[in-house]
């Protein structure tokens, strides 16, 4: 899986990227600092099922006080301005470089205080940024349908073949998947037999539709921090219908760099921090004490929320712990509950035996619920926190 950042130039993606990953990346106040596309791991945070089973995870199983830590591959691309589609700015490789997003999170200067070139400026309207970036990747897949669409409904009308089919295998390297299709053809009431019946309409507004289910995403508004961005804020959340959260990644990175040099204790996401270093220079306390006021507003800096959103609720997925044993909630070397496993909602106990191990999958014959102590099916649909013991 992988979540992708986007927006404009100088918004503040890689802060929002280093901030997230403590990836070495260059932080620069000027366009297109981020030319190749920055990668790295970052984490979305639960709450560890240890809190209500009465055990202690071992500290590899990236749990700290009962929040659990789930890795995830993050990809900071280039900044985006229009007309990327037509090769304008880094607009090509910025495309071609989120073919491997699942989902999006756009990265907004909420303040107004950068155009949609990246150049500053005072008092300009965010909901530019999302129009034309919306636009920019709608165009990017019309522009990818147009090339193959003779093709397709010529091999379809012709030759009888199917058209979930063909379209998952040409555009495969987009994730579109069989049920994105179904929904977006009922949705725009088009006939699959016949698309050569399709107006160019029909294949631009299907093209969008698939866009939207396949690269889903949310808005971390961004420098929250400046004046006159809650104005812009509120403003910005009744022109648009998706989701925007306030945001301020430059604390977050702050907060971030003293937690792991011993100068603070600080959970990511938590709407609080220790100081921890009587010693503190002057400089960095004042730094921790903007930060402080941020989160006692805000309830925190927004970065870890944004990304939670992102993978919880857009993509819809749902944390499972496999174990050996039933009872301590172990692995083979006793480690408690040592893995945390991201799934679709509605997986089944079988889709977790293969995202294990295909071996694993293959050789299922049931699964143990661990919390009830009820073995459970093949086919039995796992909820959020579940802890399953796969029997073969």
């Amino acid at each position: 899986m992988q979540v992708g950042l986007v927006g404009a130039p100088n918004t503040g993606k890689s802060t929002f990227m280093k901030a997230a990953t403590l990836a070495d990346i260059e932080i620069q106040n000027y366009p297109f600092t981020t030319i190749e596309a920055n990668r790295g791991v970052g984490y979305v945070t639960t709450e560890c099922p240890c809190r209500e089973t009465d055990t202690t995870c071992d500290p590899n199983g990236r749990c700290v006080n009962g929040t659990r830590f789930i890795p995830i591959n993050m990809l900071d691309v280039a900044g985006l301005v229009p007309d990327a589609h037509k090769g304008r700015g880094l607009g090509n490789q910025f495309l071609d470089d989120l073919r491997e997003a699942d989902v999006l999170i756009h990265v907004l200067d909420i303040s107004g205080r950068t155009d949609s070139e990246g150049e500053p400026t005072e008092n300009h309207d965010p909901h530019e940024n999302i129009s034309f970036l919306e636009d920019e990747l709608d165009f990017w897949y019309e522009d990818i349908f147009m090339r193959e669409w003779n093709k397709i409904s010529s091999s379809i009308e012709l030759e009888g073949k199917d058209l979930e089919n063909q379209l998952l295998d040409r555009f495969s390297g987009l994730k579109i998947e069989r049920k994105d299709i179904k929904k977006a053809m009922v949705k725009l009431g088009l006939d699959s037999e016949k698309p050569g019946s399709w107006t160019e309409e029909d294949i631009k507004g299907f093209a969008t539709e698939l866009r939207k289910q396949t690269k889903p995403m949310l808005v971390a508004a961004n420098k929250i921090d400046l004046p006159g961005s809650e104005k812009k804020l509120e403003d910005l959340r009744a022109r648009t219908d998706l989701d925007v959260l306030p945001c301020c990644a430059e604390a977050e990175l702050a907060l971030r760099k003293a937690s792991e040099v011993g100068k603070v204790e600080y959970i990511p996401g938590r709407g609080d921090f220790k100081v921890t270093d009587e010693n503190i220079p002057k400089k960095q306390k004042d730094a921790l004490d903007f930060v402080a006021n941020i989160i006692d507003k805000y309830g925190s800096t927004g970065v870890q929320e944004v990304i939670n959103r992102a993978v919880f609720q857009l993509l819809d997925l749902i944390v499972v712990y496999p174990v050996e044993n039933e009872n301590k909630y172990t692995d083979k070397k006793g480690n408690v509950l040592p893995d945390a496993i991201l799934l679709e909602n509605e997986s089944t106990a079988g889709d977790l035996a293969y995202k294990v191990h295909s071996d694993i999958g293959d050789d299922m014959i049931g699964a143990i619920d661990c919390k009830s102590g009820r073995k459970i099916g093949v086919d039995h649909v796992l909820k959020d926190g579940d802890i399953i013991k796969i029997l073969t």
